[in-house]
């Protein structure tokens, strides 16, 4: 009997040291070299019939870098969101791999705007700046994605056109690094308007006004590791896990927050595979 206890606890010690091997190897050298298209539908009510099925690609937290996300991953992050044929790409920030004390692996951002220009979609493509590009120089990243064709919306708002109606795309400055002028910048989108609001950072959700039907949110890498039955033990947000990853309803309006592609702190990522979304939005007419 004794013989039998010891034999089924070697198997069963043996058994567990293989699945935490397993699931190492996993979270450092497989899922995050992965890039997933996440397919989601989202249905808004009172949204204009002339933009109902509007397809947007969220691209968030490339944090390109000359180990792991180099040029060649950026041309296949180009290459599979033009696959997807979106009707509008936006860049939800975080190009650069941590601040400036990062230049043994920095990879500079004209080189990340260069490959990026080539993203395509028929209503265009528009970024706003995160935390580390901040932390860097988000100056010099505007410079070097505007020289290549693609605005960087900071604070700033720009009139789109679908089937004959209009809507505008407002960037909201970085909650952590920069001035907050919200209410300010949305009056920039002519009252009553249709608007859709980018930012890095989607602490800002509860800010935002319910005028604002839907906000587009990175930064959170949806936690990087997502635990059985435990959860995203790590979230960079003061409302823990409430803005992790994906669709947000509250307070009569919409949240979609992507897990982005690169990492950052630590190169690890389980059970949290990095996506491009292409996010279709849809109209709803009857009352929640």
């Amino acid at each position: 009997m004794r013989k039998r206890i010891l034999k089924a606890f070697r198997a069963v010690l043996l058994l567990t040291l293989l699945t935490i091997l397993s699931c190492l190897v996993w979270g450092f050298f497989i899922e995050p070299n992965r890039l997933i298209v996440h397919q989601d539908t989202i249905q808004i009510e009172n949204w204009p019939a002339e933009l109902s099925g509007l397809r947007i690609a969220l691209i968030g937290d490339i944090h390109t870098d000359n180990r792991f996300i180099d040029e060649k991953k950026l041309k296949k992050i180009v290459e599979l969101t033009n696959a997807q044929n979106p009707d509008l790409v936006v860049l939800l920030g975080d190009y650069i791999q941590g601040g400036r004390d990062n230049a043994a692996h920095r990879v500079e951002p004209e080189i990340t705007a260069a490959q990026l220009k080539n993203l395509k979609a028929p209503l265009g493509v528009y970024a706003i700046l995160g935390n580390h590009d901040w932390w860097y120089n988000g100056e010099k990243v505007r410079r070097a994605f505007e020289s290549e064709g693609i605005p960087i919306l900071e604070d700033e708002a720009r009139e789109l056109s679908r089937n004959g109606k209009s809507f505008w795309l407002v960037g909201l400055a970085d909650l952590w690094t920069r001035p907050q002028h919200v209410q300010q910048t949305l009056a920039k989108a002519p009252s009553g308007s249709t608007v859709i609001a980018l930012t890095h950072n989607p602490d800002l959700f509860p800010d935002l006004p319910q005028s604002v039907p839907l906000l587009l949110a990175a930064h959170t890498h949806g936690g990087q590791v997502n635990l059985p039955l435990i959860g995203t033990p790590v979230v960079p947000s003061r409302f823990g896990s409430k803005y992790t990853a994906g669709h947000v309803y509250e307070n009569g309006h919409h949240l979609y927050v992507t897990t982005g592609i690169g990492t950052s702190i630590m190169r690890v990522r389980f059970r949290v595979a990095p996506e491009i979304v292409i996010l279709t939005i849809n109209g709803e007419q009857s009352n929640r």
